[in-house]
């Protein structure tokens, strides 16, 4: 079986060598569950083979380290596009996050690291570069599982080749730290094609399926959540659904995360297969970091899809 029900309602996918062989009965099983679930609730549960149960604690001791880090070192994190270090805000106390471009070269890691630890930290940008990579293959994976399920498996090659990834840790502390504020990111929705979110034993993120039910997400550090954002709602003409979700803190334990982002450099144009007389063209072509500048300038709704107001043809 290629999906299956968790007790929080999400599909659970597996990804693994066996279900990913073109022409076989689990291949078309796989990419029905795959487009099923990013149709119908944005994201899914993944089981994957990339990341073993040992290099996953590695990974979070490294996290761990970075966040342990004094505020003025991390507060050197600055990038002219994206939000750099984030913390220490009055409205969002539970919150700290860092984020790394070009995560899956030497150098976007690399660089990141120098300006944590100018001495050097051979360990952290070891891990984190391997971690990226590794991820990133399943993301590309599950790229090759949509491109297939709509017929577009021309267009992968070129969509592959145009992606970058930004990997953001991410530290939430407990709400008996904060007065007992449990917030700990408001809704929103994500701006890439895919986001690929991986956390410690603490659950606390809600999605918000296509028939407006929130639901629970609860897994385990062995597993990924696939989460759609606002580039593939464009790509697919409205068909995939850009998942509305949010962080609400129920235990007094740190919750850790590492969220792998991906975009895509250059202009997006919706498949030409993807637009009938049951769905119209619904967006003009777009420049994936222009849609995020579109966001980070405050000028749209911050909860809901940022593609409708930057690149709707109906805006």
């Amino acid at each position: 079986m290629a999906a299956s029900q968790s007790p929080c309602k999400l599909p659970i996918i597996d990804l693994t060598k066996d279900n990913l062989k073109p022409g076989t009965s689990s291949w078309t099983a796989t990419c029905d569950s795959v487009r099923h679930a990013l149709e119908e609730y944005g994201c899914f549960l993944v089981v994957q083979d990339h990341v073993s149960a040992q290099f996953e604690k590695e990974v979070f001791d490294v996290v761990r380290e970075l966040f342990d880090l004094p505020t003025e070192t991390k507060s050197q994190h600055n990038l002219d596009m994206f939000v750099g270090y984030v913390g220490q805000l009055p409205h969002a106390p539970l919150h700290e996050s860092m984020e790394i471009p070009n995560a899956t070269t030497i150098d976007g890691v690399q660089a990141f690291t120098d300006l944590m630890w100018p001495s050097g930290n051979k360990r952290f940008c070891e891990t984190m570069l391997t971690y990226a990579k590794s991820v990133a293959e399943v993301e590309q994976t599950v790229d090759r599982v949509v491109f297939a399920s709509y017929g577009t498996m021309d267009h992968l090659e070129s969509h592959i080749e145009s992606s970058t990834y930004i990997l953001r840790p991410l530290k939430y502390t407990p709400p008996e730290m904060h007065n007992n504020v449990d917030v700990g990111a408001d809704v929103h929705t994500d701006k890439g094609f895919i986001t690929m979110l991986h956390q410690n034993q603490v659950n606390a993120l809600k999605v918000q399926a296509r028939n407006g039910e929130w639901i629970d997400v609860d897994f385990s550090p062995a597993s990924f959540l696939v989460l759609a954002g606002d580039a593939y709602q464009a790509w697919s003409n409205d068909r995939i659904h850009p998942p509305r979700h949010q962080v609400i803190m129920k235990e007094n334990k740190e919750r850790y995360c590492i969220a792998l982002f991906a975009y895509n450099y250059g202009m997006v144009n919706v498949p030409e297969i993807l637009i009938d007389e049951k769905h119209p063209l619904a967006f003009k072509p777009f420049d994936n970091f222009d849609l995020l500048r579109c966001f980070l300038s405050r000028t749209t709704d911050m909860s809901s899809s940022t593609a409708k107001a930057y690149c709707g043809i109906n805006a």
